[in-house]
């Protein structure tokens, strides 16, 4: 089981849609995240003026997962914001990565800002308009112990970004070995479940995080049914290469793990029509639908909360 993490965010103006400070305890690591309409309030913090790393965020609909970013870094980031506030319109959030001690340098700052755009092109969850990799992605000049320290800001930041709803960074676990026995459905990363037609397994997915991943050399059909936004989903994950097909264009391939936003995004990219994902999705070896297993897991939270309370109210004070 993994440790938990206690991360602390601060609503600066009382509410998620103004700006918001994010920490984590005993890290250095500071992060702040507003919209474009807030800006004026981020620059007006010192921490934007203090060496670190940007992320513009904005809408794409040409993007598997509808966003599009623009990593940077400065010395000072609120002249880069403030030089972006003329030259780029696509965005309309930012989040600031900076440090509490003020020790992050330059060469940190472009070793992370090179990081960030390789992870965010990896995972594949948005359009990443940068040029390049990065300005130090080709000639690292860190140190060792240097570099292993902003691996550890990285892992860091990783917790703290989707707690900000900022998902772009996050990769998709992968599964190193298979749990057989499903019946105690304790393990989300090792459970697996199956979707096809006719008892034919088509693809393989588990649930992680609260999101649903189909793994890689599952199978889809090509889309066949009507007009909906799941045919434009699948069209995108061919066009980037996620889906490839084979010979006679009978099938395609996924050619990696796929994080979607729901199972039954999955089912239908998976299937080539609209579908309940809730339904199509089944674990493993069993006939337990997706729908029965989140039933299942949820009473088995209420037991166990409820066991918990009354346990508390039977131990001497």
């Amino acid at each position: 089981m993994r440790g938990g993490k206690s991360v602390r965010l601060f609503l600066a103006e009382g509410s998620m849609g103004g700006l918001v400070t994010a920490e984590i305890m005993n890290w250095t690591g500071h992060l702040l995240a507003v919209q474009r309409s807030g800006l004026l309030e981020l620059l007006k913090r010192p921490e934007s003026s203090r060496t670190g790393v940007y992320v513009l965020i904005g809408e794409s609909p040409e993007s598997l997962g509808g966003q599009q970013v623009y990593i940077g870094e400065g010395d000072d980031v609120s002249r880069r914001l403030k030089d972006h506030e003329g030259k780029k319109d696509f965005w309309d959030r930012v989040v600031v990565l900076t440090s509490k001690d003020s020790n992050l340098t330059k060469a940190h700052v472009r070793y992370l800002e090179a990081r960030l755009i390789a992870m965010a092109r990896h995972t594949k969850r948005s359009e990443v308009t940068n040029g390049n990799g990065g300005t130090n992605s080709t000639d690292n000049l860190l140190p060792e112990a240097d570099r292993s320290d902003m691996e550890h800001y990285l892992t860091q930041a990783s917790i703290v970004l989707p707690v900000l709803q900022v998902n772009v960074f996050r990769s998709s676990p992968s599964i190193h070995s298979i749990n057989a026995d499903t019946s105690t459905l304790e393990d989300t990363a090792q459970t697996v479940f199956v979707t096809g037609l006719k008892g034919e397994t088509w693809a393989r997915a588990h649930e992680v995080d609260g999101e649903f991943t189909v793994l890689q050399g599952s199978r889809a059909k090509p889309w066949s049914g009507t007009a909906h936004s799941y045919a434009g989903l699948q069209n995108k994950l061919f066009n980037d290469g996620t889906l490839q097909p084979t010979e006679d264009g009978s099938w395609y391939t996924f050619t990696h793990n796929q994080v979607f936003s729901s199972a039954s995004a999955a089912s239908a990219s998976v299937l080539g029509r609209n579908s309940n994902g809730k339904l199509e999705w089944k674990l493993e070896a069993t006939s337990t639908t997706y729908a029965q297993w989140l039933q299942q897991r949820a009473k088995r939270a209420i037991a166990t909360a409820d066991a918990d309370v009354a346990s508390a109210e039977t131990a001497p004070s």
